[in-house]
């Protein structure tokens, strides 16, 4: 296993600047890492700095409320993809998913699928605001709509990844969609443990630090 290759090595804090940005950047370059994970304002700077490389392009849809309208995420979604992202972590309707309106979940969701052409689809569904059963019900909206993965948060929001969390989506799911963990993995022993849950991408700022740690651990990585 190439814990590199798991890891959207992610910047999304608001008072990121171009120094910060290229900083993420050159560091996925150095590691391999799947992707940078950026906001969207980010997008045509980090495409043109990866040009050649393996790293992808991820950026973040109706982030990190979930409250935009669909039209406005499809929108937001296909301009970031004209500008060069690879893959796009939208976050749902939070709370349609309150209101057990799965409706709503499901066409918010199909609305940047539509969009997406071809690219990666990942879907926040915010697992500290939800119940094990809304969790459940989030998974298979994402599911229908045509999603390729389920990711359990922003990081801004009251909480992030667990291990319980990342078993239960993968259950729901099963094996032929991503799981992706995102928020509060610190190190490699809890990467591994997402892994070992089912996650088959992590979402992390830490992921310098996980990768020190896991040379440190096991020459395999």
């Amino acid at each position: 296993m190439k814990l590199n290759t798991f890891i959207d090595h992610t910047i999304l804090k608001p008072e990121a600047n171009q120094a910060k940005v290229q900083q993420i950047i050159d560091e996925a370059i150095r590691y391999d890492f799947a992707s940078v994970c950026i906001n969207p304002t980010w997008v045509s700077f980090a495409a043109e700095a990866l040009k050649g490389h393996v790293t992808n392009v991820c950026t973040v849809i109706g982030f990190p409320l979930g409250a935009n309208t669909s039209e406005v995420k499809a929108f937001e979604a296909k301009n970031a993809i004209e500008k060069g992202a690879d893959e796009i972590d939208m976050v749902i309707n939070i709370g349609a998913a309150k209101d057990g309106n799965w409706e709503l979940v499901e066409s918010d969701i199909a609305a940047v699928n539509a969009v997406k052409s071809g690219h990666i689809l990942k879907v926040i569904i915010e697992t500290c605001l939800l119940t094990d059963e809304e969790k459940i019900q989030a998974c298979l909206a994402a599911k229908r709509a045509g999603a390729d993965f389920v990711k359990t948060s922003t990081g801004f929001s009251t909480g992030g990844a667990t291990v319980a969390d990342v078993k239960l989506m993968r259950e729901t799911v099963g094996a032929e969609m991503g799981v992706k963990a995102s928020g509060g993995i610190h190190n490699a022993a809890e990467a591994e443990a997402m892994i070992a849950a089912g996650a088959t991408r992590l979402g992390v700022s830490a992921s310098i630090a996980i990768m020190e740690g896991a040379e440190i651990s096991n020459d395999g990585y």
